[in-house]
């Protein structure tokens, strides 16, 4: 068995399992600590109780979708900070100013490869550590 990582620790918010587990997998191999949510109210409930160092949350999801979840992780004093990247296949223009209203940093459009949303992932931490 892998030694855990001790690196950032990163929430995955997608109701689809396929593309958690590839992205887990993926970032867990770059020295990444992973956690996994399979919808928004999960997302929010992992989120205010472990305070990752960023979100990667899809939109399109049933219950709560990832645009509500943005808002109400951006309302609360404990989560306001957490980069998000927001996942989504809509490439509706309005669709995505939403995200970006609702609170995203970075709104990526799906497919995307576990490397371009990594790369996303290290200038959002970088772009945090040098604001601190």
């Amino acid at each position: 068995m892998n030694e855990p990582a001790e690196g950032p620790l990163i929430l995955i918010v997608d109701d689809n399992e396929d593309s958690r587990g590839m992205y887990a997998c993926h970032f867990e191999t770059e020295g990444f600590r992973v956690v996994e949510a399979a919808h928004g109210f999960q997302g929010l409930s992992q989120a205010f109780k472990l305070h990752p160092d960023i979100i990667v949350m899809d939109l399109l999801m049933p219950t709560l979708d990832g645009w509500e979840a943005m808002r109400l992780l951006r309302n609360r004093t404990s989560t306001r900070a957490i980069p998000i990247i927001a996942l989504t296949a809509d490439t509706e223009i309005e669709d995505l100013k939403l995200a970006r209203n609702a609170g995203c940093d970075r709104v990526l459009l799906k497919p995307c490869a576990p490397d371009v949303v990594l790369d996303e992932i290290r200038r959002l931490l970088a772009a945090q550590q040098g604001a601190r």
